[in-house]
C-alpha cells in the first residue's frame, strides 16, 4: 500500500473527494513530522509510537574499500508498534 492507496481508502471511507482526502492525509503526515522535528513523541492508539532517538557518533567501515569512516552523531526517527498492531499482523 502506498500514499495514493491510503488517500483512496480515506476518500471512500468518509465519502469525500480524493482531493480532500489527500489534504487530510498530508495534514496527518506533516503533523507527525513537525512534532518529531521538535523532539516530541507521537502516540497513535492501536498503531504505535513515533519517537526521535539520538545516535552516537561512531567509526564505520566502507565495505567496498575497507577504509574507516567517521559517522557523526545524529537524530533518527524510531517507531515502536502498539500491541494491537503486533497482534493484527500475526
Amino acid at each position: 500500500m502506498n500514499k495514493q492507496a491510503i488517500i483512496e481508502a480515506v476518500a471512500e471511507a468518509v465519502g469525500g473527494t480524493k482531493a480532500s482526502a489527500e489534504k487530510a492525509v498530508d495534514v496527518v503526515v506533516d503533523s507527525i513530522i513537525s512534532s518529531l522535528k521538535k523532539g516530541n513523541d507521537v502516540s497513535i492508539a492501536g498503531l504505535g509510537i513515533f519517537a526521535v532517538k539520538d545516535r552516537k557518533a561512531r567509526e564505520a567501515r566502507n565495505p567496498r574499500t575497507g577504509e574507516s569512516v567517521h559517522v557523526p552523531a545524529m537524530k533518527v526517527p524510531k517507531f515502536k508498534p502498539a500491541k494491537a498492531l503486533k497482534e493484527a499482523v500475526r
